[in-house]
């Protein structure tokens, strides 16, 4: 039975995640804000029973080292480490009062990821396996205008990883990034412009599934997107600066 610990885990990617775990037999830790709406996810999960809630704040790094340690006794190790809690607003840098948003944003999704590792690392390191994973976003490729905390924090997440990925290959620890393109959650019905290829909640956590349990070092999902953050990276910057000038931009928190 595979154990495993999921931020973020009350709505969106994470609860989409959990639901696929559960659905493959695995013993779940899910950890979130919202206390009561954990709750209801677990109860209507497939065995119930197996599955601990943990009503935190990411950004309560000393809970969250408590939760992981709780689950980790509970369960008696740990196989997968999730760290998908992250939030997405737009912000501008002129504006003196969007500072404070940005260092929230880059608090959640990028501290918090480090923050829900840590805590896991040395028993992983004890069990000689263990996948560690964070979420990126096609996002933080190319920075786009109008979302530079946004852009950079997942460029943080994805090079964060990558680093991580080095340090904890000896130890046979694996450390996998997953970049989703526009999924279908609470979070990407604010955006009011048109999302290419569009992928149900559902079906990105299957394929998140399949990629973490290959141990893929780095996957874009949908594949389409994979294409296109390849051909971003390619643009040469006066190039991309005409083609994405007049993006729309994420609404501002």
């Amino acid at each position: 039975m595979q154990r495993v610990f999921i931020t973020g885990a009350s709505s969106g990617l994470g609860a989409a995640l959990a639901l696929q775990y559960a659905r493959q037999g695995a013993q779940l830790g899910l950890l979130a804000r919202r206390g009561d709406t954990l709750r209801q996810l677990i109860a209507s999960l497939p065995h119930p029973e197996r599955h601990r809630a943990y009503a935190v704040d990411v950004c309560d790094h000393a809970a969250l080292k408590n939760a992981a340690a709780d689950f980790i006794a509970h369960a008696g190790g740990i196989d997968v480490v999730i760290a998908s809690a992250g939030v997405s607003y737009g912000t501008l840098t002129e504006h003196a009062e969007d500072l404070d948003a940005f260092a929230r944003l880059i608090a959640i999704n990028v501290t918090a990821t480090v923050a829900t590792f840590a805590p896991f690392i040395a028993t992983m390191k004890s069990q000689g396996n263990g996948r560690l994973v964070g979420i990126g976003s096609v996002a933080g490729i190319r920075g786009l205008p109008g979302a530079e905390a946004y852009s950079a924090s997942k460029a943080a997440v994805i090079s964060y990883c990558e680093s991580l990925r080095l340090e904890l290959k000896p130890a046979g620890v694996k450390v996998v990034t997953i970049t989703p393109g526009y999924i279908d959650t609470p979070m990407t019905r604010h955006n009011a412009y048109r999302m290419p290829f569009l992928m149900p909640a559902d079906k990105f956590a299957a394929r998140a599934a399949r990629a973490i349990a290959d141990g893929d070092s780095y996957r874009v999902i949908p594949w389409q997107m994979g294409v296109v953050a390849k051909l971003l990276r390619a643009l040469p910057n006066a190039v991309y600066d005409v083609a994405f000038a007049n993006a729309p931009h994420k609404a501002r928190n």
